[in-house]
């Protein structure tokens, strides 16, 4: 496999989807550990704001107060946390894209405030930074800069979520050429109640999907009344209706037709950027599970001590060490390809629309896995706290409450699934992807009793050779199901989701393996980072089979069945490992550290 995936100039950014291509380690990555002193500092710096600001702030957030949201944007505006994103020359900082998903694991801390955070400064903002021209970007940009105004994005309606093109609200010139005309509704929209500024979706013509910046007070223009939710209760969230709705001819955003452009490509950063945002969230309840663990006694020992207690702590540490590496590779990737890119010139943000777009793929795995894995991880929180964590007084029911949404932002973790493995074969027929070439000889190795060998021969031989194994496992599978079902495979929906969920596990224990090796110190790996990935390793490894089982079971039948299943049977790798061994370095460390034990601040 490593020959046909060979760079034709070695040292350029792989392009989004080569990890699946390429061996384990074979490009550096960025690692929490590579951050810079000033990626640190403003990390630092959200984090005291989140932690002094916000947290003692719950209740009334809670309670949907959004005078007190509002005043906290401005407070975060004058730290200059929202302006991260913007460009200098709207009175921006323009900064790098770790930095900006920094900020948003900073942020996530309370569920309701990173809602609302986020509504503002990406999907809220970014449409402008991205599509708006110079006049838009004056007039708007240095004022959502410093939380003057608040900024909302409204798309969703009552028939159209994911599928973002059937939207029937429609705009349309007025007879003298000076106003658009709106009319229809949206659904959903985070911060309506007190935004100024709403970035708006409408269909000019019946059926070209245009982009619009409408304000608050515009005639026709109203805002319905908060909507109850399971949770981010106190994030605002409300109807729009638009009855004949004027708005000035040059409030269009972007080119009539084009408002794809700037959807699609908002929501692949926000599926990056919902990666880093649950990443906060996951250490703080970290942390006060093992608290309350250590505090809470039954049996007159604390319940920290409980073997099962601290498997849960265990697995909660390992799945926050998969989604912040993964993360900050992905953001990596995106700074890597914009490196030395002249940021004041004319065509640097489509540059940079394409750098974040050449990473989809990356960044729908960070959505599913990561909204995934909190879902998981507050989970076992509640379940460490028992009764309590049923209680509102603990922070936890709330959290748990908090993290059901993220499978739903964004694109729900169903249509990413889809994304994943429709993109792979896209790019494949383009050409940027070798997907059959690589399947062919994967098949050839795999007949020819030929099994990848590790190119490290030290702890994590034999987590490399897992994550290889995952690989191929994915790239087979894929491959058959292409050749099986042909142009109907996308509505083979449980066969592309199997095989992006091999992926995914491809994806994280590649990251964790190249991750762990980058951080040795004098030669010797870390035990707790050692630990954290051969059990995740283990676990990946096994579902990852019977996925692919399930899949090649779909799209193969017969004597033609029994062969894809003989082929790939001697990629089921199982290493012998000490499951009590691995937990309790996993736990001494984080016990040590009374949390997450690899802070970056």
């Amino acid at each position: 496999m490593a020959a046909v995936l060979e760079q034709a100039h070695p040292g350029e950014v792989p392009v989004g989807g080569a990890f699946l291509f390429s061996d384990v380690g074979s490009v550096r990555i960025i690692t929490p550990e590579l951050f810079s002193e000033e990626q640190r500092l403003y990390l630092k710096t959200a984090l005291q704001f989140s932690q002094e600001q916000v947290l003692p702030q719950a209740e009334k957030i809670e309670a949907k107060d959004n005078a007190l949201l509002r005043d906290l944007l401005r407070r975060a505006g004058e730290l200059g946390l929202l302006m991260i994103d913007i460009p200098e020359a709207y009175g921006g900082l323009g900064l790098d894209k770790t930095t900006s998903l920094l900020i948003a694991e900073a942020m996530s801390l309370n569920g309701s405030w990173s809602v609302s955070f986020g509504a503002h400064t990406g999907i809220g903002t970014l449409p402008i930074v991205w599509f708006g021209n110079d006049a838009q970007k004056r007039k708007y940009l240095p004022r959502l800069a410093t939380g003057e105004l608040v900024a909302a994005y409204a798309l969703t309606e009552q028939g159209s979520g994911s599928d973002a093109l059937g939207a029937r609200t429609k705009a349309e010139l007025s007879p003298d050429g000076k106003e658009w005309i709106l009319n229809g509704s949206k659904l959903y929209i985070t911060n309506a109640a007190f935004a100024d500024v709403f970035v708006v979706f409408a269909k000019v013509d019946g059926d070209k999907f245009t982009g619009f910046i409408v304000e608050r007070g515009t005639p026709g223009f109203t805002v319905g009344p908060e909507e109850h939710k399971m949770g981010i209760r106190g994030s605002s969230t409300c109807p729009l209706y638009f009855e004949d709705a004027r708005i000035p001819r040059e409030n269009l955003l972007g080119e009539v037709g084009k408002g794809h452009k700037i959807a699609f490509n908002i929501l692949n950063y926000g599926r990056l950027k919902l990666g880093a945002g649950v990443i906060g969230s996951m250490k703080l309840n970290l942390r006060n599970a093992l608290l309350f663990a250590q505090e809470r006694k039954q049996f007159k020992a604390p319940i920290a001590s409980f073997p099962l207690i601290r498997e849960k702590l265990a697995r909660m540490t390992t799945l926050i060490y998969a989604v912040e590496s993964m993360t900050y590779r992905t953001a990596g990737l995106v700074d890597a390809a914009l490196a030395g890119a002249d940021k004041t010139a004319a065509d640097y943000e489509a540059r940079l629309i394409a750098a974040i777009e050449e990473y989809a793929i990356e960044s729908s795995i960070m959505k599913v896995y990561g909204s995934e894995a909190l879902g998981y991880l507050v989970d076992d929180a509640v379940q460490i706290h028992g009764g309590a964590g049923y209680i509102e007084e603990y922070p936890v029911e709330r959290a748990y409450r908090d993290a059901r949404i993220n499978r739903i932002f964004e694109g729900t973790n169903e249509i990413n699934r889809m994304l994943i493995a429709g993109m792979l074969l896209k790019r494949t027929m383009k050409g940027t992807l070798p997907l059959f070439e690589v399947a062919q000889a994967v098949d050839e190795d795999l007949v020819g009793g030929r099994l990848p060998r590790a190119r490290v021969r030290d702890e994590l031989a034999a987590e490399e050779l897992a994550a290889e194994n995952l690989k191929r496992l994915a790239i087979y599978t894929l491959k058959v199901a292409a050749e099986a079902f042909g142009p109907n495979i996308e509505e083979q929906q449980v066969v592309l989701a199997t095989v992006a969920d091999i992926v995914m596990d491809a994806y994280a224990l590649d990251s964790m393996v190249t991750r762990t090796r980058q951080a040795e110190v004098e030669g010797k790996l870390d035990a707790a980072r050692v630990a954290m990935t051969r059990r995740y390793s283990t676990e990946a490894n096994a579902r990852s089979y019977d996925r692919a089982r399930l899949a090649l079971c779909a799209a193969a039948k017969g004597d033609a069945l029994k062969e894809h299943l003989k082929k790939v049977a001697p990629l089921e790798l199982f290493t012998p490992y000490d499951p009590v061994e691995l937990r309790e370095t996993v736990l001494k460390s984080v016990e040590k550290a009374t949390g997450y034990p690899l802070s970056a601040v």
